[in-house]
């Protein structure tokens, strides 16, 4: 999908459809009252018989208005110019989008960055715009014999009454270039477990590499065993396919700039190994690797954006299968850390993968070290599918998270991480446990993780309840793509 950006009169503006809001109470917004002129007040009557009474979501498509270069309008009802905020907006946007798809329109000119919306700016509604249009043009049906026809809308354009502030342009191409990563994370996590493998996340990685000038590495199962991985080797043993330890190095700055490593859990389908899960919903375990699709996302995004930061990606990738090489509950393995663990449940594998991929990213003499990853049901839990749980040995690297969260609309919640519940991994026969217990079970697991994170600044984000939706709407969301870029745009932005 194209996207740009100018300041235009609606009544002129050339287009399949115009766009334009109509508050409650029969309010026009300043581009519909220009337009309202124009049609001899037609827009008003309308209102007047009670045909749209502006209640937020509500919309009303009009055709042939005379005097009007656009084939069609559609007013778009944004409920009470007080109650506007982040969350109406996007709902608006959603319903907007929504009536647009079901047209032939190609093309399409919104006039709603100019609506004041509470404690938000303009750049945040051309984000939002950009990447709510970009939601409902995803498709995911290729592997269907027949799919679907392709969606009519390809551009939009986001007109202004007065003049786009200087950031516009760039903001709406960083809003681009996020909408390319999120669609490379749905498209990943959307894949199917015979197809995404290991090695094929390892060849979705080496393709990045080759069109944006990255650096790539792949560690195979024996790079892997010289380095001492045998908690992430553990975890591999009952699969056919072979490990694989992703990095890909994007550097924006200066060699001298300490990077930001992204960890991504790339369990491309987990059964539970030994510990098997149940049958019932067992297919959404090809999502487990939303993680490492999420940083492959990330890392698409900012080599659009040429972003001016340096950063890694370390992605372990497997499967965790039954096979009767699997490793089983009682075993005891050695990190690459040298810490060794009593593996009591193998369907705790995430923890395991992760932890010699953290101790790994500290070759890279990180400024910081971000861990995100599908790991416990306990999350899902606590924080449903709305905010992904945020854990953090540093409690102003959570702050800058929450808020890059806050602001792409993409939530993180502050989770505690303190010594207390240290004790639950404690094990008569290893140096831990790979699991604390029923109780505080996503903070237990963030522990865990945290023992292996102690030279750099480390957060850990669990996205098991936001990376992918069930039911009727079954799908990867390509969380958290916007959470993660917002972070580093922001990084960038004080670096400079």
């Amino acid at each position: 999908m194209e996207f740009s950006i100018k300041q235009s009169s609606p009544d002129n503006q050339r287009s399949a459809c115009l766009v334009l809001g109509v508050f409650e109470g029969g309010q026009l917004s300043p581009a519909a009252h220009i337009l309202d002129q124009v049609v001899n007040h037609q827009l008003s009557d309308l209102i007047a018989r009670g045909d749209m009474t502006g209640k937020a979501g509500s919309t009303v498509m009009l055709h042939t208005l005379s005097g009007v270069a656009a084939e069609r309008v559609l007013l778009v009802g944004m409920g009470k110019p007080e109650e506007l905020n982040a969350k109406q907006f996007i709902d608006v946007l959603r319903a907007t989008f929504a009536a647009l798809q079901k047209t032939n329109c190609k093309d399409a000119a919104l006039y709603l960055t100019d609506l004041d919306v509470q404690d938000r700016d303009e750049s945040w509604k051309i984000n939002q715009i950009a990447l709510l249009a970009a939601e409902s043009a995803y498709r995911c049906d290729g592997l269907k014999s027949k799919p679907a026809d392709k969606p009519s809308l390809r551009k939009i354009l986001l007109g202004c009454a007065k003049k786009p502030g200087n950031t516009a342009q760039t903001t709406l191409h960083q809003a681009s270039a996020i909408a390319h990563g999120m669609k490379l994370a749905k498209d990943l996590g959307n894949l199917p477990g015979n197809i995404c493998t290991p090695t094929y996340l390892a060849e979705q990685a080496e393709k990045l590499a080759e069109a944006h000038k990255l650096k790539v590495t792949i560690l195979e199962e024996k790079d892997m065993e010289k380095l001492g991985m045998h908690s992430l080797l553990a975890v591999t043993r009952g699969s056919r396919q072979p490990a694989k330890l992703i990095t890909l190095e994007y550097r924006g700055a200066d060699k001298k700039q300490k990077p930001v490593v992204l960890v991504g859990k790339g369990l491309t389908f987990d059964s539970g190994g030994i510990s098997l899960k149940p049958g019932a919903e067992m297919d959404e375990m090809k999502y487990d690797m939303c993680g490492a699709a999420s940083v492959l996302g990330t890392m698409l995004a900012i080599a659009e954006m040429s972003l001016k930061l340096n950063v890694v990606a370390v992605i372990p990738s497997s499967e965790n299968m039954p096979d009767g090489a699997a490793c089983r509950p009682g075993d005891i393995v050695k990190s690459m850390a040298g810490l060794t663990i009593e593996i009591l449940n193998t369907d705790a594998e995430g923890r395991l993968i992760l932890c010699d991929a953290l101790t790994y990213a500290a070759r890279f003499e990180p400024d910081t070290v971000v861990d995100i990853a599908t790991l416990t049901g306990a999350c899902v839990i606590a924080l449903g599918g709305v905010a992904s749980g945020l854990f953090s040995n540093q409690d102003q690297l959570a702050r800058e998270l929450a808020d890059a969260g806050d602001y792409s609309n993409d939530k993180a919640w502050h989770m505690p991480l303190w010594d207390e519940y240290q004790q639950q991994l404690d094990s008569n026969f290893a140096d831990m446990q790979n699991i604390g217990g029923r109780p505080a079970g996503s903070i237990t697991a963030a522990c865990f993780l945290s023992r292996f994170t102690k030279d750099y600044r480390w957060a850990h984000l669990d996205i098991a309840g936001t990376a992918w939706k069930s039911g009727k709407e079954k799908g990867s969301t390509g969380r958290p793509v916007p959470l993660l870029t917002q972070y580093l745009i922001n990084r960038a932005q004080s670096a400079t």
